[in-house]
């Protein structure tokens, strides 16, 4: 299995998987926190605008790595009826869960875009890029936001994930692409030497960065 020294080295080297969207203008979205290092890579080496999608699962009280649904900067909720049909959540279940979910979302954008506004995903190709991909909960929740916000097209992408979660992801991407993808997977952190947590800090300096056309 291909190992990474880090989240730089691993968006290097997923960006090369990655060069043939490099015509098609796309825009590059970093899940935070642990995918924008990741995505920051990956926009340098296609030379593409870089954002982050701040998303954040509606999960069920009693299990909540099982998303009903998911929200979105501008407003955006989906609802995951599917789910919502096997378990039992109220309204009133429903609504708390998503209030508190919209204050983390919000105070994760004012922090992360300090008054900037997003690039619109209106009739883009975007590239969603995690760091890894474990149950895949989040990468899904972050499809179904693109597309509400308007994506032409959604291609996922991260280094390493569970072989199960890519084959999952399939249905609702237009394409997957993480190079690594072992047989007995345990964690994403297993496919990297330095796999410590980023920061808020780092997640807004990588932007700035960006945004001067990754310059220092």
């Amino acid at each position: 299995m291909q190992r990474y020294i880090d989240r730089a080295d691993a968006g290097r080297a997923l960006a090369g998987r990655l060069h043939g969207y490099r015509e098609r203008g796309p825009l590059v979205l970093g899940l935070p926190r642990g995918g924008v290092p990741v995505a920051f890579e990956v926009a340098k080496e296609l030379q593409a605008p870089l954002d982050v999608l701040v998303v954040r699962k509606l999960g069920v009280p009693s299990q909540p790595e099982l998303a009903f649904g998911a929200i979105g900067e501008g407003g955006v909720r989906v609802l995951n009826d599917s789910v919502l049909r096997h378990v039992l959540v109220s309204a009133a279940e429903i609504a708390e869960v998503e209030a508190g979910q919209r204050t983390e979302l919000q105070r994760r954008v004012e922090r992360y875009r300090g008054g900037r506004p997003p690039i619109p995903l209106t009739g883009r190709v975007v590239v969603i890029v995690d760091d890894g991909f474990a149950t895949g909960s989040t990468a899904r929740a972050a499809c179904l936001v693109a597309r509400a916000q308007g994506a032409a097209t959604v291609v996922l992408a991260a280094p390493i994930g569970a072989a199960d979660t890519v084959a999952e992801l399939r249905d609702y991407a237009d394409d997957v692409v993480c190079p690594g993808a072992p047989r007995h997977f345990s964690a994403v952190g297993q496919g990297y030497d330095n796999f410590d947590q980023t920061s808020d800090e780092e997640v807004c300096t990588l932007l700035r960065c960006a945004e001067r056309g990754f310059t220092q």
